[in-house]
């Protein structure tokens, strides 16, 4: 599976110790994540967040100014991007209180560097599917992931019949326009090459 697009997504470490956090960077940079951002305490992770907008945080959940499960409670008032706690507490109710508010995994130190790089990718796998791809036609392209239909260098929104064969197509995409636009609109429909414009 090629995980290539996951590299741009915007990572946050927040973490109060400094040797750590740099620690992590490393790791993420050798497996060629460059969109790192960190911070120390729950304050300042706030801020960033609401300013640089993160595709994930990874959270500590000892920090100075409060705890990461205090954190991502107050992070999930403006924001629903995952989170994986990356901590010390290995009790059963700390994982509990994690899971309990929604993280999406909960590791804890010491880790292998390689099992935080599965688990950040699986993660994002599941968070942030791969653009769909442009289905073309001879004469026109449809773009799933924006719902429009590229024909003549003009840009058409899809109708909500136009919506089930954008379904459709993104289920069968080796379907023939004949067989698609049949299975869509029934067998008689196909009398016009423009059907679907």
């Amino acid at each position: 599976m090629n995980d290539t697009y996951l590299k741009s997504k915007k990572i946050l470490i927040v973490d109060d110790e400094e040797c750590l956090r740099s620690m992590l960077i490393t790791i993420l940079e050798d497996e060629n994540f460059l969109n790192i951002i960190t911070a120390d305490c729950v304050k300042t992770a706030l801020e960033i967040c609401q300013q640089e907008k993160p595709d994930i945080a990874i959270l500590d959940v000892m920090l100075p100014d409060g705890n990461g499960f205090e954190l991502m409670d107050a992070l999930r008032s403006f924001t629903n991007i995952p989170v994986i706690f990356l901590t010390a507490k290995d009790d059963i109710q700390d994982k509990y209180s994690g899971f309990g508010l929604g993280a999406d995994d909960y590791i804890t130190k010491p880790f292998m560097p390689k099992e935080l790089i599965f688990r950040l990718n699986a993660v994002l796998r599941r968070c942030y599917k791969e653009d769909s791809p442009l289905i073309e036609l001879r004469d026109c392209k449809i773009d799933l992931a924006n719902a429009q239909v590229i024909w003549e260098d003009k840009i058409l929104p899809l109708t909500a019949g136009k919506r089930y064969a954008r379904h459709f197509l993104g289920v069968f995409e080796a379907a023939t326009i004949h067989y698609a636009v049949a299975k869509i609109f029934g067998p008689l429909f196909f009398n016009s090459a423009c059907s679907l414009r």
